[in-house]
């Protein structure tokens, strides 16, 4: 029994110094993730002053990229009328050289293009609207 006695004994000594050991390596990690000083807070602040200004500049690209689309959209959208706008120009001078001034039709459009700056503005808009 005086053998088991002395085993026990050692392995308390062992235990009682390996125990402190432990404690202080929990602690000095506990301590690691724990923000402990102002000089911490201040990295988070900038660190999260960074996000926030990387997030405004994402946002101010896409933005940017939506203003272009729009930009190129309405440019293309102005195209289209004028490309319209000469088709009906054309259609306009053929039909004002095919109408018969004399006929009921020439006779209201000249009544009717008394309006306009000059007859292929009101042909034009006369196309237009039937």
């Amino acid at each position: 029994m005086d053998s088991i006695d002395k085993l026990l004994a050692e392995l308390q000594t062992e235990y009682k110094e390996v125990q402190p050991q432990q404690q202080q390596s929990k602690s000095a990690t506990a301590k690691s993730f724990i923000p402990s000083s102002p000089k911490s807070a201040s990295f988070m602040d900038n660190l999260l002053a960074e996000i926030k200004a990387d997030f405004a500049e994402e946002d101010a690209a896409i933005e940017l990229k939506r203003q272009q689309e729009l930009e190129q959209e309405r440019i293309r959208q102005e195209q289209l009328k004028a490309k319209e706008l000469e088709a009906l120009k054309v259609e306009a001078k053929e039909w004002l050289a095919k109408v018969d001034p004399l006929s009921s039709e020439g006779l209201w459009f000249e009544r009717f293009a008394e309006s306009y700056p000059s007859k292929l503005e009101a042909a034009i808009e006369y196309l237009r609207n039937n």
